[in-house]
């Protein structure tokens, strides 16, 4: 990553699936983290009466996406293969971030990934600029970050 004083935007972004190109364009993308539980331990004979902190198991957080519809198609398609192959049909996913001239910075590395959860659009007919939205929640098995 190169050496700047103001942080990159964060709406400068693309998704891919399994290395593809970029697939649809998502408008937000939000749960990235990771999390190492902890456990407390304590030596018998430790001559001070204080706990050691050891890293145990750690877990990534479910990543939800959001974007207006274009083609849900593919989407749905992964989901349906999850319901009938299970991890079979994981995929890893590319979080890109990109500079004001579109070059790769730092990547989001999702592995093993299955959708965990489809929402689609809230429809009303109320008129107006609104967008069909729908929404993807991730569930992963791993995270990497790298820079791109």
């Amino acid at each position: 990553m190169a050496n700047r004083n103001v942080p990159y935007g964060a709406f400068n972004f693309t998704v891919s699936f399994d290395g593809a190109e970029a697939f649809g364009g998502f408008s937000d993308v939000s749960g990235l983290g990771s999390e190492i539980t902890v456990a407390e331990y304590r030596y018998g004979n430790d001559k001070e009466n204080h706990v050691r902190k050891i890293p145990g198991v750690h877990k990534v957080g479910d990543v939800t996406l959001k974007r207006g519809i274009i083609d849900s198609g593919p989407l749905w398609d992964w989901i349906k293969n999850t319901r009938t192959t299970g991890v079979n049909a994981q995929k890893d996913v590319a979080i890109t971030l990109l500079d004001e001239a579109g070059k790769a910075v730092q990547k989001w590395l999702l592995r093993k990934v299955i959708p965990m959860k489809y929402t689609g659009p809230t429809l009303a007919a109320k008129g107006g600029g609104d967008v069909a939205m729908e929404e993807l929640v991730l569930s992963a098995e791993g995270l990497e970050i790298e820079a791109a």
